[in-house]
């Protein structure tokens, strides 16, 4: 089951990060896909697979202004 992520999306993974916080944004996509924790501002950069296994759902969608 492919979900559907993108740029900048606020994601809650499955583990919570040792700050606290379970919120993260995707600041890069490509091969390997980085994220910012909300909370401490850490980012980590994983695979996109398992990215795909670790992600539990997304909580906001980024909205693309069409110009």
């Amino acid at each position: 089951m492919e979900k559907d992520f993108a740029l900048n999306d606020v994601v809650e993974m499955k583990k919570q990060h040792p700050c606290g916080t379970n919120e993260w944004k995707i600041i890069r996509m490509g091969m390997d896909i980085r994220i910012k924790c909300l909370g401490c501002d850490h980012s980590v950069m994983i695979p996109r697979r398992e990215f795909s296994r670790k992600l539990k759902k997304i909580l906001i969608k980024h909205e693309e202004s069409a110009e």
